[in-house]
């Protein structure tokens, strides 16, 4: 296959996009699972039912333009979300309105992925979670991509358009926001191939790979909580204060 590749969504049509496709579907489900509150809100890819295995009553889901799905059911959205079209840089939330934000391939596919990252902090309540897969630059996959980049766009093996953000310079942002990192884990170690027969030959360097590389793998999943510093929580006072005892007063001899 050496046919130009446009964008995510073509991509994810590939072998190697339903691969990766669904090692982060079962990541998210992990992930988000257990995760409660009363507003969630996945950030792009309509490809990728993120919520799916979130329990929370309200659930959206932000993207840049209407999304057209086709009519297999490998398409369909299993969970009813609610799509609204939005700027993934201006999110029309409150501050502190919502408990999960989750972000699938959407920092480096934005023109400014860190004032992205500014706004979910802003829309996240203290304690609130965000979740992040993005492309890792130093796999196998990103150097074949970055190679493609030198030769020509016919041998790009990834989506054309994006600036892939390796997972130390997101930790950087992340700190700097104030979130805590939670959790991380890379995955999808397979060579950069275009066919599913020699993805799936090489399955069982999915094993090797989390045990021997795990840095290397082709794509990162990063979970990180939103820390407000000085915010302590406070319980109820439930001891009462004892009353102060008067101090003994000597009585003078009658005789």
């Amino acid at each position: 296959m050496t046919a130009k590749i446009i964008g995510l969504t073509e991509w994810f049509a590939t072998a190697p996009g339903q691969y990766l496709l669904a090692w982060e579907r079962e990541q998210f489900d992990l992930a988000v699972a257990d995760l409660f509150g009363f507003n969630a809100l996945q950030l792009g890819l309509p490809e990728l039912d993120a919520l799916q295995a979130n329990r929370m009553p309200h659930r959206w889901l932000a993207l840049p333009e209407v999304p057209v799905f086709a009519n297999d059911a490998s398409t369909q959205q299993p969970t009813p979300r609610v799509a609204l079209v939005t700027n993934a840089a201006a999110l029309p939330f409150p501050e502190g309105s919502l408990d999960l934000v989750v972000l699938p391939h959407t920092l480096e596919f934005s023109a400014d992925p860190h004032h992205v990252l500014r706004e979910v902090e802003r829309v996240l309540v203290p304690e609130g979670r965000v979740v992040i897969s993005g492309f890792n630059p130093a796999s196998l996959w990103g150097f074949r991509q970055a190679r493609g980049r030198l030769v020509g766009a016919s041998q790009l093996y990834l989506p054309e358009a994006g600036d892939f953000i390796g997972p130390w310079r997101l930790r950087d942002w992340l700190r700097l926001l104030s979130f805590e990192l939670e959790s991380d884990r890379f995955g999808c170690y397979r060579p950069a191939m275009h066919s599913e027969k020699w993805l799936n030959r090489y399955a069982w360097l999915d094993r090797a790979g989390a045990r021997w590389w795990p840095i290397f793998g082709a794509v990162y999943f990063v979970v990180a909580v939103k820390r407000v510093r000085g915010m302590r929580l406070l319980g109820p006072a439930w001891k009462p204060q004892r009353a102060a005892t008067a101090a003994p007063v000597s009585v003078a001899n009658r005789h």
